[in-house]
């Protein structure tokens, strides 16, 4: 709202939105920034070509892309960064279509979404502008901008409407040349980010094989080399820059701790039911091994226990809570 605000009403580029979102919720997003804004706000559509002068907002639960035709595609693709919509498609996007006129901003949040989209613009010449982490309220994603991509703004919050009318009103840049291996990664990440199928199946894909496995579908991750920094992306189009994945792996490291537990518990109930069945004919050793059977999987369950909720109470996990 502070950001928006600041624009002015003859402002003259289109300025689009992605914020992370439950998938299942309405946004009314549109509805708030409308209060302060003197540009129109609206949710992006599908298929609609886009206007200067007009604020747009990804829609739940779909990627926003930009196309080179003047038209923004709202799709269903994989997620990136266990988001959809996913701060990262936009900017590869608006990289591939604007080149050195593009201008990607970072603001407050978690987690480190939007880190190699804004390497794509800086790639492309375009312009990075990060909030200052000590003016954000999570400071996640404007740090991992500032270690892995040249910013060329680390601003307030206060300030960045400003720089923004600045660079959007300085003479248009000259667009790179349209080649090389960074400009066909983006066109490839791209088309998978609209499930394109055939982008799907291709062999020459970016990166390499790795030892990891996707936390979301369970297939190879191809590790990707974008200048200094790291992140992966499976057959599928999964994506993950490494501090998402580290918590993807912590949540599918939890779920199975959880699904082991059930089945312990589970095991000691039949354990103890087998021992009194077996007392019951009279056969006391039988029943002594399913006791100890029960006494075993009641003591392993109990370390899970103790494990899951020292992991709920510990300072980080109060911190991403918050």
């Amino acid at each position: 709202m502070a950001l928006v605000g600041e624009f002015p009403a003859d402002f003259r580029a289109p300025v689009f939105i992605v914020l992370h979102i439950p998938p299942d919720s309405p946004t009314l997003l549109p509805q708030i920034l409308s209060r302060r804004a003197l540009l129109p706000v609206s949710g992006a559509v599908h298929g609609e070509k886009w206007k200067a002068g007009h604020i747009y907002i990804a829609t739940p639960d779909h990627h926003l892309l930009l196309e080179a035709d003047g038209t923004m595609r709202t799709v269903r693709g994989p997620r990136e960064n266990r988001h959809r919509p996913a701060v990262d498609p936009l900017f590869r996007s608006a990289a591939l279509v604007s080149g050195p006129n593009a201008i990607g901003v970072i603001l407050s949040g978690n987690l480190d979404d939007g880190t190699a989209g804004l390497l794509a613009i800086k790639q492309r010449g375009g312009v990075a502008i990060v909030q200052d982490p000590n003016d954000a309220l999570y400071p996640d994603m404007p740090l991992s901008a500032l270690h892995n991509v040249p910013v060329d703004y680390k601003l307030p919050l206060s300030a960045i409407a400003a720089q923004i009318v600045e660079s959007v009103n300085a003479p248009p840049r000259k667009r790179p040349r349209e080649n090389g291996p960074a400009f066909g990664r983006m066109q490839l990440e791209t088309r998978m980010a609209e499930m394109d199928s055939d982008a799907m199946e291709e062999d020459d894909r970016p990166g390499k094989p790795s030892a990891f496995s996707c936390p979301d579908c369970g297939g190879v991750l191809w590790e990707i080399e974008d200048d200094e920094f790291v992140r992966y992306r499976c057959r599928v189009g999964h994506a993950f820059s490494p501090e998402t994945m580290l918590g993807a792996q912590d949540d599918v490291l939890e779920e199975a701790l959880w699904t082991a537990l059930k089945t312990l518990e589970e095991s000691a109930r039949l354990s103890d039911r087998l021992a009194l069945t077996e007392r019951g004919r009279g056969h006391e050793w039988m029943a002594r091994r399913f006791d100890e059977k029960a006494d075993e999987a009641r003591t392993r369950a109990e370390a899970i226990r103790r494990f899951l909720v020292t992991q709920r109470e510990s300072p980080s996990a109060r911190g991403e809570q918050a």
